[in-house]
């Protein structure tokens, strides 16, 4: 009986800690992971709505009348400013914001157009 061989309470309390401790890195890496899915979504909502508006505004029949604005889908806050650059053409900055929590973000897209399509 002096010879039995196998685990002493402590050897196993230390697997268990061992164990535990691989455990909540896991889950640490999953709550980051998710969180960083939220806002890869967001960014591409953001860059959709920001996206859509300046193809709204590049085929307009006459870019010099477009007055600048803003309005709000969802969570996201959508503005845009129409600057005279030479002509007939005109610098078009869309900006995309949203708030989740306390972190506050943004897309800005800018392109250069003429109006119909150019």
């Amino acid at each position: 009986m002096l010879h039995e061989r196998g685990f002493s309470l402590v050897e196993l309390l230390i697997a268990i800690s061992i164990f535990s401790i691989g455990l909540l890195a896991v889950a640490t890496m999953q709550i980051s992971a998710m969180g960083g899915n939220r806002l890869g979504n967001e960014v591409s909502q953001a860059t959709y709505l920001g996206q859509d508006k300046v193809e709204e505004l590049k085929n307009s029949a006459d870019i010099t009348a477009e007055p600048d604005g803003n309005d709000q889908q969802g969570i996201f806050n959508r503005s845009w400013q129409i600057t005279p650059v030479t002509g007939n053409a005109r610098l078009v900055t869309v900006t995309v914001a949203w708030t989740v929590g306390a972190s506050s973000h943004d897309v800005v897209l800018s392109t250069v157009t003429g109006g119909n399509g150019i």
